[in-house]
C-alpha cells in the first residue's frame, strides 16, 4: 500500500481503524491527524449568505464565461 486515507478512532491513547487496513504486522506508518468537527456549524455560511449581492453583474458573467469558452489556447492537431 503506498497511500490511504482511513477513519480511525483514538480511544485510550490508541488508534483503532475503522476500515480494514491491509498491512503486516509491525508496519510502521506515518499519521497525517485531521480532526473532524464534532458538530456541523453552519452560522458563518448562514452569516456570508446574500454577502455578494449586488457586487457583480451575473448575466454578464455568464456571458463572458461562454465567449472565453470559445476562446481556444489549444494547437491544432496533427491529423
Amino acid at each position: 500500500m503506498v497511500g490511504k486515507t482511513i477513519k480511525a478512532r483514538f480511544r485510550k491513547g490508541k488508534f483503532e481503524p475503522l476500515e480494514v487496513v491491509d498491512l503486516p504486522d509491525g508496519r510502521e506508518v506515518t499519521l497525517t491527524i485531521v480532526e473532524a468537527p464534532a458538530v456541523l456549524d453552519f452560522s458563518a455560511f448562514r452569516r456570508a449568505a446574500g454577502a455578494w449581492k449586488g457586487t457583480l453583474d451575473a448575466d454578464a458573467l455568464i456571458h463572458n464565461i461562454y465567449a472565453d469558452r470559445l476562446l481556444s489556447t489549444r494547437s491544432e492537431p496533427r491529423l
